[in-house]
């Protein structure tokens, strides 16, 4: 007898092919999260060299006031103060933006890995009624046979049967 095929091997074949096209969505949305992490640790470092620089200056200032230096020479390090103070403003804004941006990657990856983890459990689901199906296909046959067998031996009973009541 003939081995029958999985009536849904079709819909098991999607389901496979959704998985492994939810593993590479995962993939992608995994190293998009990184590059925005390395985006905000290039601003971050950024930031930092600004804050540097913007104390470095505070403290310029201060020995100048200390030392009772001009008033013309100390209003214009309050002036280049003010303007580092404005570029450390960006920097902080810059990287409060990226935060933010890291924060939608990982949510993004976090829905990602919900969908590929929903679709792989259809999946299973599917797999594991072939393997039922396929179980039950094999106790049929067995059955078929069995039946089948039953029938020839009954018909060449009969057959004897009849032989001997002729000879």
């Amino acid at each position: 007898m003939a081995e029958t095929l999985y009536p849904l091997e079709q819909l098991l074949e999607v389901k496979q092919d959704r998985v492994n096209k939810a593993e590479k969505v995962v993939q992608e949305k995994q190293r998009a999260l990184e590059a925005e992490r390395e985006k905000l640790a290039k601003l971050e470092k950024e930031r930092d060299l600004t804050l540097h620089h913007h104390d470095d200056k505070l403290t310029q200032l201060r020995q100048a006031l200390d030392q009772g230096s001009t008033s013309a020479k100390i209003l214009q390090m309050k002036a280049y103060l003010k303007v580092v103070k404005e570029k450390l403003t960006k920097e902080e804004a810059k990287v409060k933006k990226q935060q933010e941006q890291v924060a939608l990657a990982e949510k993004n990856l976090e829905s990602a890995k919900l969908e590929l983890q929903r679709k792989r459990v259809e999946l299973e689901k599917i797999k594991m009624h072939k393997e039922e199906w396929e179980k039950e296909a094999a106790r049929e046959m067995i059955k078929e046979e069995t039946k089948e067998t039953d029938e020839v031996g009954s018909l060449m009973h009969q057959a004897e049967k009849r032989k001997k009541k002729r000879g």
